[in-house]
């Protein structure tokens, strides 16, 4: 047992180095200097900062990550608030309408988003929101939504009824039970969500890509595909650019992964 104990960390700690191995690189190559030849794999003696302040002055950095900062908050908290309250009826309530909302919430998730592009952007086009925050955050709302729904429903039916019912015998309203009881409960789903849906949304090309055409609505991954495009010969900027862009989301699950493993696992298995 001992032995097999060993050889399973020693397997998990490969997984790890592979996977932080292009984060490397990414600081190596962010780090040195357009004349630098030395290998990517060496780390610089003297760090080349001037690579940050480029990035930040030439690609208009600090809009990029506005834009998406707001894309990215305003897609989150609907895809929580929606979710939330379309799971608790759906789970407190196992009628025939309610199985088939979820099968049909379900059958969402399996179509592949780009497949719906076109006519995405058609309906996006006539309404008059290309380029437009309140046209691209419904998209991600939407497309992150089942899965949050899933999750969420799921959880909830774990949830003993007796404490709907102690609460109402208490003189609380459906919608008290709710906010005061239920909510609270949904914490580690909560963290799970944010992270399923921010990461995502932060990272989104594609869909940026066609319905944020103009440039001061660039979120980062346009604005790092348009500089690194226009000056391919100085990758040392384009990686310092994306180390800067990662850097938000990697803080973001190093604080709420204590409660991941806890909500993945209470909201998707149970």
């Amino acid at each position: 047992m001992k032995k097999t104990k060993l050889i399973g960390i020693v397997i998990i700690i490969i997984l790890c180095l592979i996977q932080l191995v292009p984060l490397y690189i990414t600081i190596t190559v962010s780090l040195k200097s357009l004349g630098d030849l030395s290998s990517y794999w060496k780390m610089p003696i003297v760090p080349h900062l001037q690579n940050f302040i480029t990035a930040l002055e030439s690609a208009n950095l600090l809009r990029a990550f506005f834009n998406t900062f707001i894309i990215t908050l305003f897609s989150t908290l609907a895809v929580l608030i929606l979710a939330t309250m379309a799971s608790y009826p759906l789970a407190r309530n196992p009628s025939r309408f309610n199985k088939g909302v979820r099968t049909f919430i379900l059958s969402i998730m399996m179509i592949p988003a780009l497949s719906l592009l076109v006519p995405i952007y058609v309906l996006l086009l006539r309404l008059g929101v290309i380029s437009r925050f309140h046209g691209i955050i419904p998209i991600h709302v939407a497309f992150n939504l089942p899965l949050a729904v899933y999750m969420f429903s799921n959880f909830i039916k774990t949830i003993p009824m007796e404490l709907d019912e102690a609460a109402m015998i208490d003189g609380c309203s459906v919608y008290s039970i709710f906010y005061r009881i239920i909510v609270p409960l949904l914490k580690p789903v909560i963290v799970s969500v944010i992270i399923l849906t921010a990461v995502p949304v932060w990272n989104d090309f594609q869909y940026s890509l066609y319905f944020l055409p103009r440039p001061s609505m660039r979120t980062l991954t346009l604005a790092i595909a348009s500089f690194f495009s226009m000056s391919g010969s100085n990758p040392h900027v384009a990686a310092a650019m994306a180390l800067m862009a990662i850097i938000p989301i990697v803080l973001l699950f190093i604080i709420l992964q204590k409660y991941f493993i806890k909500g993945m696992v209470d909201g998707a298995i149970k």
